[in-house]
């Protein structure tokens, strides 16, 4: 019965979770649960408050007020213990430049507390999966920023996590690579894991992310799946545009309004 009541807490809730800098709120009042197994969308605009969630939700800030539970414990930045079941894929991706891919996997591996030999099969596998194998004497600081954001990602699985976080992990990586991380990170989800993204590629949430919560101006402005969303937003349209399949880009700009009171500004010397 103990196991049974495990499994159903959630694997991320937010209450009431707020993050100020002196005057300005960058997060206000935000509430969200995201289920066990779920592929999680997280939007908003340039500035709205993704990544400060993102950074209180990995430990990174101290919320100004409210709580975090992860895997169903309360976290804070000190939270040890809940952070060796997470993975992170940062905006900045913060990797050791002067190090190999090889040696910054083992290191990172290290520090999540995995033996040696774990360690060194999982580096193996790792660089193979992300087609860094060729690159083993090459410095991460001389890697390209899609081979980078690859082995940023390898660092954020080394350790099998429960939960990843990932913020805008598909920039600057091409195609092919994008098409692997896709099943890669599809496996996780199969597999049970639970995946938070925050991407400002709406094409990618749409083809991969089961539910969306929306972000605009700090504060939770849409928070459902994919499907409840694009029926709200299809009952506030006219005729045959309610009965249409809408895009989440077209959800995405109906919520947040894109400033569409407003008449766009032109440059003179580009009209």
């Amino acid at each position: 019965m103990l196991f049974l009541l495990k499994m159903q807490n959630a694997a991320i809730q937010t209450h009431s979770l707020t993050r100020r800098f002196g005057e300005l709120t960058a997060v206000d009042d935000v509430s969200f649960t995201v289920a066990p197994g779920q592929f999680f969308g997280f939007l908003g605009p340039n500035g709205a408050g993704k990544s400060t969630t993102i950074k209180m939700l990995t430990g990174l800030l101290e919320p100004t007020s409210g709580s975090i539970e992860i895997l169903g414990q309360t976290f804070r930045a000190s939270s040890l213990e809940v952070k060796r079941q997470i993975g992170v894929v940062p905006e900045g991706m913060a990797l050791l430049g002067r190090l190999t891919a090889a040696e910054y996997l083992r290191f990172v591996g290290r520090m999540y507390g995995l033996d040696r030999e774990t360690v060194n099969r999982r580096t193996e596998e790792l660089l193979e999966f992300m087609q860094l194998a060729n690159e083993r004497k090459k410095l991460v600081t001389d890697f390209s920023h899609g081979m980078q954001k690859k082995l940023a990602l390898a660092a954020a699985v080394i350790h099998g996590p429960k939960i990843l976080f990932l913020d805008e992990p598909f920039e600057g990586v091409d195609a092919i690579a994008a098409g692997m991380l896709k099943a890669m990170l599809q496996g996780m989800i199969q597999r049970g894991a639970t995946v938070f993204l925050t991407t400002h590629v709406l094409e990618i949430v749409e083809r991969l992310c089961s539910h969306v919560a929306i972000i605009s101006k700090g504060r939770l402005v849409a928070n459902g799946s994919l499907e409840d969303l694009r029926a709200g937003v299809a009952s506030t349209l006219p005729g045959e545009e309610s009965s249409r399949k809408l895009t989440l880009e077209e959800i995405f700009l109906s919520i947040v309004g894109a400033g569409a009171e407003e008449p766009a500004q032109e440059l003179s010397w580009l009209t």
